[in-house]
């Protein structure tokens, strides 16, 4: 069965095929994909690696936590479970923030 792992802490110029060889080193990679910012498409410092083996990514997670990659210290460990965050789009409620009869808020009376 195959593990999931989060990778944080990265320099942004690292690549898929850098990150792809350090975890490589340790076992079989399947994939590795790097987060990057949706607007302006630069890398956000983090990203998840897949691995085939369940013993070979603790060893990976155990052998590159903390690991020096071009100056920064990678933060490495099992990836949770993204949380459910419900639904993100459409009118949330709350109160109202704007029209309505401004006489009887003391505003101003173009008429």
């Amino acid at each position: 069965m195959s593990k999931r792992i989060y990778v944080g802490g990265m320099p942004f110029t690292s690549t898929e095929d850098e990150i792809k060889a350090l975890f490589a080193a340790h076992g079989q990679v399947t994939s590795v994909k790097l987060i990057t910012d949706k607007y302006s498409g630069q890398p956000r410092g983090f990203g998840f690696v897949e691995m085939a083996n369940d013993n070979e990514a603790t060893t990976a997670i155990e052998k590159l936590n903390g690991y020096d990659l071009g100056g920064k210290k990678l933060t490495v460990n099992e990836a949770r479970p993204m949380a459910d965050r419900g639904n993100r789009g459409g009118y949330r409620g709350g109160p109202s923030r704007g029209g309505g009869n401004r006489e009887q808020r003391g505003g101003y009376n173009r008429w």
